[in-house]
């Protein structure tokens, strides 16, 4: 069967996504296992934020020295094998430390998969980051409706996670095993690439639009479960009905979005979804029924659903230093806040209460919405690789 080297990719997203999923949507179940309050349970996930930040700080040279498929093999297998490890460790202090190694190859899995796709844009000539991006949220939604089911009949977190991981070990080997580099863009100079990532001046706006949309991605994706069962005391079932319409909304945008960027530009569209990112946040903060909570987390699916990939093609086509560079170092700094919002995010729910959690996000949201020019207007409206004083890039493939 001859597979498509883009479909690979979009392979690798969808099985990190099911494997990381599986887990969050048992979120409740590992704070119950663990006998744990919700600032402990955030504490205890920050384990992967600080595994993903060295990750993305030192990995890019070892990612280009091992390759693409190396790093895939090593990366979605490994991250898959460590949650499944989760529910039996027992202890927080020991899952704080799976979880590290789990950021550890996770830092390195955004690195590697975003470069390909960036890549393999260029070679096909239209733009196919978002969609990449789609099949992450796609994975995430496909889990979360299974984890409604399985939650609902009562099995096992081990059970569940160890079956996840079964068909992420036979589908990953079998896409991975195809996956060649694909030709690197040329960049304005020859230099030899850092061992830190570290964002410029001009990438500085990129990385505030990444932040705002992981914090809301990280609110619905981490807390949205928990939210309906402490707020509304929902059955298992409708409790997580808040993740799987989150990424559901997410993953139907990323999905079939770039068309629309095409035409209207990328900073046209990331402002009108930043725009419904806050509406859905105003509307789980406010909410007083359990149904005005799940079109909030509709809208903050669908909201926070193209922004990040429109930051990260705008990254990784920047001339002034290598692809895989730029997009670690915005990895660096955005990427680790959808790991940073568990503690976060539980810190403040346990103090303030959960619906506070959800308020705080705005703030955020509204310094994105003056940070969208970084983001290149209509397509053909500017050059196409030249980028200007400041550091913005003038224009992107379609993303």
């Amino acid at each position: 069967m001859t597979i498509a080297p883009h479909h690979r990719i979009y392979t690798c997203f969808f099985l990190f996504a099911v494997s990381l999923g599986a887990l969050l949507a048992r979120m409740p179940d590992l704070q119950v296992a663990l006998g744990v309050n919700k600032s402990e349970l955030g504490l205890t996930l920050i384990g992967m934020a600080i595994g993903a930040l060295i990750s993305l700080t030192f990995s890019s040279p070892l990612i280009a020295h091992l390759g693409a498929r190396t790093t895939a093999f090593i990366t979605i297998l490994g991250t898959a094998a460590a949650f499944a490890i989760v529910p039996w460790v027992g202890a927080a202090p020991l899952v704080f430390c799976v979880l590290f190694v789990a950021g550890l190859l996770a830092g390195a899995l955004e690195i590697n998969l975003n470069v390909e796709i960036d890549r393999l844009e260029a070679r096909l000539g239209r733009g196919i980051m978002n969609r990449a991006h789609g099949f992450w949220s796609l994975g995430f939604f496909v889990t979360a409706l299974i984890a409604s089911g399985v939650r609902q009949g009562e099995i096992s977190m081990q059970f569940h996670l160890a079956v996840t991981f079964a068909v992420v070990l036979v589908v990953g080997l079998f896409a991975i095993s195809g996956i060649r580099n694909a030709p690197a863009r040329p960049v304005s100079h020859e230099a030899k690439a850092p061992l830190f990532a570290v964002p410029t001046l001009g990438l500085l706006p990129l990385c505030i639009i990444g932040i705002a949309a992981f914090l809301v991605e990280g609110a619905g994706i981490d807390w949205s479960a928990i939210y309906m069962r402490d707020v509304f005391a929902v059955e298992p079932f409708i409790g997580g009905l808040g993740l799987t319409l989150f990424t559901f909304f997410m993953a139907i945008a990323r999905l079939f979005i770039d068309p629309v960027v095409d035409r209207f530009g990328a900073r046209n569209v990331a402002s009108v979804l930043l725009v419904l990112s806050a509406i859905g946040l105003t509307a789980v903060w406010l909410a007083p029924h359990a149904y005005i909570a799940l079109f909030g987390f509709a809208l903050m699916g669908g909201g926070c659903s193209a922004v990040y990939p429109l930051a990260v093609s705008a990254a990784a086509q920047r001339t002034d230093r290598a692809a895989q560079v730029n997009v670690a170092a915005l990895g660096q700094v955005t990427f680790i806040v959808f790991f940073l919002a568990p503690p976060l995010l539980g810190f403040i729910a346990e103090h303030a209460g959960i619906r506070t959690s959800y308020l705080v996000c705005l703030p955020l949201i509204i310094y994105a919405l003056f940070s969208v020019k970084a983001l290149a207007p209509r397509r053909g409206s500017q050059g196409l690789t030249q980028a200007p004083a400041g550091g913005v890039p003038s224009d992107h493939l379609p993303m």
